[in-house]
């Protein structure tokens, strides 16, 4: 297969399957995950990986007074398929899937799921945060881990011949930590010899994600094509909010379908439901931010698919679309969010 070049995907979208037109890719999911493995080496060192996933314990391991390491690893492909199906069924057409170092992606999966559903699937690369690097990270070097990016772009990612259309999610936590800065920095000059988009997972201290966007920007990274994640579970005040947008970036509210206020992660934390996610956004157009949002799931645990009594892969366009279409949303906002935002940030540039 022969190597890319930036002129090969300038003004293309780059999927699991090949080059395509933007136009293509319609309503879009901004950060999911199909296949993964995101239990800490702690956890998947542990014999006790939980029960089997059932209607009389969804709601304790949800709740998190049932502890099961096995909700947090999938790579069954023929359920992936079908939870995709439900999604393009649901309106879906297309969506992002963020799976890097670290969290054992599947390319060849992937590709597999792409050509069952007629999906077209945009593959991440890079690495997440430092606990779940290899250890041979350690010694790499900022040059490296750009060679390393680039390389997953323009060839294939993984010891295979699937590329990767984005980068990202790169782990950052707080405190951040100087492998994971390293590896920033080799994403940023990956994003500028490429001009792929760049999603960042954040820290979970609120004044993480502007660390992070303040970072990319003394860098010569370009705030425009920032993507940071997770913001409905990091940033829950306004003046942070507006102070993060006005740096330039892509803000994306990406835990639509939790609709319970437990965080197991941050205790300290309340979640926002779904209809609250819906009036930070409203907030953010309303203060002129339209063109800097993203939606998605982030589906990284079993009991979020449909078939182990979640919400799945179609719950934005079954459920919450219609929502903000009585919650006064109009038609052009949600298309902005939902399809040109995406279309935009898939864009190579």
């Amino acid at each position: 297969m022969a190597q890319l070049s930036r002129l090969d995907l300038k003004g293309k979208t780059q999927t699991v399957q090949g080059i395509i037109d933007p136009d293509a890719l319609g309503p879009t999911l901004m950060h999911e995950h199909l296949l993964w493995d995101i239990r800490t080496p702690t956890m998947q060192a542990d014999p006790d990986q939980g029960p089997d996933i059932c209607l009389s314990n969804v709601w304790k391991i949800n709740y998190g007074s049932r502890k099961s390491p096995n909700n947090l690893v999938f790579f069954d492909r023929d359920i992936a398929t079908a939870e995709v199906e439900n999604m393009r069924e649901a309106g879906g057409r297309s969506l992002v899937e963020l799976t890097v170092g670290g969290l054992k992606p599947d390319p060849d999966g992937l590709a597999q799921i792409a050509l069952a559903t007629d999906t077209y699937i945009v593959m991440g690369c890079g690495h997440y945060v430092d606990e779940y690097q290899d250890a041979a990270n350690h010694r790499r070097s900022i040059d490296q881990f750009a060679a390393e990016i680039v390389s997953q772009i323009y060839e294939g990612a993984w010891g295979t011949g699937v590329r990767a259309g984005i980068i990202g999610e790169i782990g950052c936590q707080a405190p951040w930590t100087d492998l994971e800065k390293r590896v920033m920095r080799g994403a940023l000059i990956a994003q500028q010899e490429t001009g792929a988009a760049l999603n960042v997972h954040p820290g979970r201290h609120p004044d993480q994600p502007q660390e992070v966007a303040d970072f990319v920007k003394a860098h010569g990274g370009d705030p425009a094509r920032l993507i940071i994640s997770h913001i409905d579970r990091t940033v829950f005040d306004d003046d942070r909010l507006f102070r993060l947008a006005d740096s330039g970036c892509v803000l994306e509210l990406d835990l639509f379908g939790q609709e319970q206020s437990l965080y197991s992660l941050d205790l300290k934390v309340d979640l926002p439901n779904d209809a609250a996610r819906l009036r930070s956004i409203r907030r953010l157009i309303d203060h002129g931010y339209l063109e800097q949002i993203t939606m998605s799931h982030d589906i990284c645990y079993r009991t979020r698919l449909t078939q182990f009594g979640g919400h799945g892969y179609g719950h934005i366009f079954e459920n919450v679309v219609p929502l903000m279409r009585r919650r006064g949303f109009s038609e052009d906002e949600i298309e902005q969010i939902i399809i040109e935002m995406p279309k935009r940030l898939l864009t190579f540039n």
